[in-house]
């Protein structure tokens, strides 16, 4: 079930708001856990008991690290050493298991065939979230969750489950016992809602439009401006397309008493690489520092096991994101950008900010060609077109077409891509603002229905993950 869709927004939500807030405190978290099982076991009901099994062992490995933690520390370090195995196994094997069979079928002598298993939805967010917590556990900081129903909803929890953001159970701990709700609250999340489904529907999808179009073009017949159109719709469309995600879930969580991390921050006025990663996809980015990244040593090696620890981080960040060797090469790619940072470039990045975003929004932009292409010829002729050099001629008169026709678009979605239109807003009058903020609301509903009504399946690109 997609949140920009009509059976969500107009039949699921209203019926599982009304019967959560109808129940007394005691049942809103069985509520919960059944309305989230619904929600993930729409289009795949099959895949609940894979949720159900991995909500289950980490809930009983919890409890098992909690008991021995103190008294018999060997064997709660057993424990936890066998729960990040059997997560990883189920991750790796529904993930990643036709990948290695079709690579190591291309060694002679040997013929695994895939098995042409289909993906378990939201199998990387949730796998991420329930291994943190028996880890958390060990090391002292989260509490050991005795209900079983409170440990499923928060693993489950439909707001974030599909997609993120990858909320981790220290965090929410508090609000799984207890959650105020407040109209102001509630309109808030609203309010934050409406925000994600504008981003989704109004702008991702009409930029994802047009990056289908180029990226559908063969190979030597792409343009150089044709290309460049192209890429920079797809890096809009992704940024609005999965941030618009985050502010939906965000949104829908304040609406039951639930409060979640930020996982966007303007990515695209980064003047660093470091920079844009510390402000794109943060809650993925802290994980896999947290328990990554500082476990290898982090900044307390030496130089060497710095960059190495990068390397690693970001090799798992690439493979984490895709069962392709694309996306490994496009972790990769970033590993060599932030280690020649680490090792020199920022400090002059610093002096040089104008610079420095250039920089960085290129860099971005060649990456999203390796993350969304599936192929090393693809990706190379798509380059090489960006570059000139691989190009059919500079452009044609569908590029000046597309060109003119999008243009507003573009104008508008980069704006929104910076705090200028919030700084803005903040600016204006209370009392403009007190009548504009709700008749923008009830604008983005009314345009957004409206496209949904006459639109297509339209999943968000990070349910690929």
């Amino acid at each position: 079930m997609v949140f920009s869709s009509i059976l969500f927004m107009f039949i699921y939500l209203p019926v599982v708001l009304f019967l959560y807030y109808i129940s007394p405190v005691r049942w809103r978290n069985p509520i919960l856990f059944l309305a989230n099982l619904v929600f993930y076991g729409w289009g795949e009901p099959v895949f609940i008991v894979l949720m159900l099994f991995s909500i289950t062992i980490n809930y009983i490995n919890g409890m098992l690290i909690g008991r021995w933690k103190l008294e018999k520390q060997k064997r709660a370090k057993a424990v936890l050493a066998i729960n990040v195995v059997i997560n990883l196994a189920l991750l790796g094997f529904f993930k990643y298991y036709d990948l290695i069979a079709e690579t190591l079928s291309l060694i002679p002598f040997i013929n695994i065939k895939p098995l042409g298993i289909a993906l378990p939805i939201g199998i990387s967010f949730y796998t991420f979230q329930t291994m943190s917590y028996p880890i958390d556990v060990y090391r002292g900081d989260a509490d050991v969750q005795r209900n079983y129903i409170s440990f499923g909803t928060f693993v489950a929890l439909f707001p974030q489950l599909i997609a993120g953001p990858i909320v981790r159970y220290k965090d929410v701990a508090d609000q799984l016992s207890f959650r105020a709700s407040s109209i102001d609250q509630f309109s808030s999340g609203v309010e934050r809602f409406m925000v994600g489904v504008a981003k989704k529907v109004l702008i991702a999808n009409n930029l994802g439009k047009l990056w289908d179009y180029y990226a559908a073009i063969p190979n030597g017949e792409l343009t150089f401006l044709g290309s460049w159109l192209g890429i920079i719709a797809f890096s809009l469309q992704i940024y609005f397309d999965f941030s618009g995600y985050s502010d939906m879930a965000i949104g829908l969580g304040r609406m039951i008493g639930f409060e979640f991390k930020e996982n966007f921050d303007y990515p695209y006025i980064s003047k660093s690489v470091t920079e844009f990663w510390r402000r794109w996809h943060m809650s993925l980015g802290t994980w896999f520092r947290d328990y990554l990244y500082i476990p290898l040593g982090g900044n307390r090696c030496g130089r060497a096991g710095q960059l190495f620890n990068i390397l690693v981080v970001w090799a798992a960040t690439g493979i984490w994101h895709g069962a392709n060797w694309t996306f490994l090469m496009w972790g990769l790619y970033y590993a060599v950008f932030l280690m020649i940072e680490k090792l020199f470039l920022l400090k002059r990045l610093e002096k040089l900010p104008a610079v420095g975003h250039i920089y960085t929004v290129i860099v971005v932009i060649f990456g999203w060609v390796m993350f969304q292409l599936n192929t090393l010829g693809q990706i190379g002729a798509y380059m090489s077109a960006m570059l000139g050099f691989g190009a059919s001629g500079f452009a044609v008169s569908d590029d000046l077409y597309y060109l003119v026709s999008y243009a507003a678009t573009f104008v508008i979605a980069i704006l929104a891509a910076t705090p200028l239109g919030k700084t803005l807003f903040s600016r204006l009058p209370d009392k403009v603002r007190k009548f504009a903020a709700p008749a923008l609301i009830v604008l983005a509903l009314v345009f957004s229905t409206a496209y949904l009504v006459d639109a297509t399946y339209n999943p968000f690109i990070y349910f690929n993950f």
